[in-house]
């Protein structure tokens, strides 16, 4: 870590957190405008697997998340909630990857002054959650196993959660949100892969790399392949990025890190190292386009639907889940778990590098950032399907604590966005003001 320089004026110091450049900003906003509406209607199935699951119907709930389907000898007879686990959110994860890649080749992300401080505070974001909940479960080892469950952002939700209360979140606490939500995602995805494979069958899992070479290999360099157009390539890559999925969930690791691996193969900048532009057709673009979508429409939403639905068993029901330390520790680890470590980590990483935090923002603008970010829902739900079978109490305890924390964090975030969104809204109105009339606003010109 770079030392502070003592001989920098206050007004010389470098400033947390940073604006970025105007076009990424812009594609922020996009990008978290999609996924606003993603995020109702993940919130929406949720709420449709919860009421079917506990209504008189329930059977016919559970008998449709059981219902198994697909070509045994592959291994691929799963039941459909399997499927949505192990297969639609593979989409997700390769979106994941996608912007990962993007933002640290050709983003703001590229520069590690930029980049230390979400990314320091994103790993604060994991480890503080886990080790309060271990904290508090850890006289019953059988428990300890549930350790990665709280520490996943669902940026879906948060977005979601921020246009409901109607905040005007200033852009660079957006672009800290969502680069919090995709790093700590990514490390989930690398936790999943280390701690919870159980054993590896390597023929697959060489053919599955084999096939994501290829896959990769076509992806770099798609403009010499048939002369191939990027809504031609993908027609092309996807039937060999599912070939690979079905070898890597063969392997006995999660398919999910299938999804990771693709997206780190499609080329974001030219061969030549230019970042291809915004209106350049490029595979990243084209991708994103195709699959956002479905990913946010479909995928999530769907798994949501099968993996949120638990029958709460009525007052008595809910009495032991809120009672289990498994509850407990889940909903401490994301409540005040994820804003401690958020904050924590950002504050000493600013201090030992010398910077300030920009003067129209408070530390309890981070606060309500890290509380959006304790809102776990997908990747922690997806952990939970990993962490205890099915049968045991402690599967369905985790959903109930994982919704029960969502809500709350998302709540006590809403108190302080809110409380703050005034002072948001005059940043927005000064963060616009575009004097010289050239279509960007004066604040990303000047130096």
């Amino acid at each position: 870590m770079t030392a502070p320089d003592p001989a920098r004026t206050p007004s010389e110091r470098p400033r947390f957190p940073r604006r970025g450049s105007y076009a990424e900003t812009l594609r922020i906003g996009e990008l978290l405008r999609k996924e606003s509406v993603g995020g109702a209607m993940l919130v929406v199935a949720a709420v449709i697997g919860i009421v079917w699951a506990n209504s008189p119907w329930a059977d016919a709930y559970f008998t449709l998340r059981d219902f198994r389907i697909g070509y045994e000898p592959w291994h691929l007879n799963l039941s459909l909630g399997t499927w949505a686990a192990d297969g639609l959110l593979a989409i997700f994860f390769f979106l994941v990857g996608l912007e990962l890649k993007r933002e640290f080749v050709a983003g703001d992300l590229r520069r590690f002054s930029t980049a230390v401080i979400p990314v320091l505070a994103a790993a604060g974001g994991v480890a503080v959650p886990a080790l309060i909940y271990v904290a508090i479960v850890w006289q019953d080892p059988a428990l300890l196993r549930g350790w990665a469950i709280p520490t996943a952002t669902d940026i879906a939700f948060a977005v979601a959660v921020l246009a409901l209360i109607g905040s005007h979140l200033p852009s660079p606490l957006r672009i800290f949100l969502l680069t919090l939500a995709v790093v700590d995602d990514l490390i989930a995805i690398g936790i999943i892969a280390i701690f919870y494979t159980a054993e590896i069958q390597v023929l697959p899992l060489l053919l599955g790399l084999l096939t994501i070479a290829v896959y990769g290999g076509i992806a770099q360099r798609y403009r010499q392949f048939f002369r191939l157009k990027p809504a031609a390539a993908w027609l092309i890559l996807l039937p060999i990025g599912i070939v690979a999925w079905a070898f890597v969930h063969a392997s006995g690791i999660h398919a999910t890190i299938a999804g990771v691996l693709l997206a780190f193969t499609i080329p974001v900048k030219h061969r030549r190292g230019r970042q291809i532009p915004d209106g350049t057709p490029g595979l990243a673009i084209e991708f994103e386009h195709r699959f956002r979508p479905i990913s946010t429409g479909v995928a999530v939403p769907i798994f949501a639907f099968f993996s949120a639905g638990v029958a709460l068993g009525g007052i008595e029901g809910l009495r032991s889940a809120f009672s289990d330390p498994v509850t407990i520790g889940i909903i401490a680890a994301l409540v005040l778990g994820k804003p401690i470590g958020i904050l924590l980590t950002t504050w000493l990483t600013t201090r030992a590098r010398g910077v300030d935090l920009d003067p129209e923002l408070k530390w309890i603008d981070i606060a309500g950032v890290g509380l959006l970010a304790g809102i776990g829902f997908t990747v922690s739900l997806l952990v939970t399907e990993l962490s205890f079978d099915a049968a045991d109490a402690h599967h369905d305890h985790a959903k109930v604590a994982i919704l029960a924390a969502s809500v709350l964090a998302a709540v006590l975030a809403s108190f302080i966005l809110v409380a703050r969104n005034r002072r948001y809204r005059r940043i927005a109105e000064a963060d616009a003001v575009d004097a010289d009339g050239d279509g960007v606003p004066d604040v990303y010109e000047r130096p």
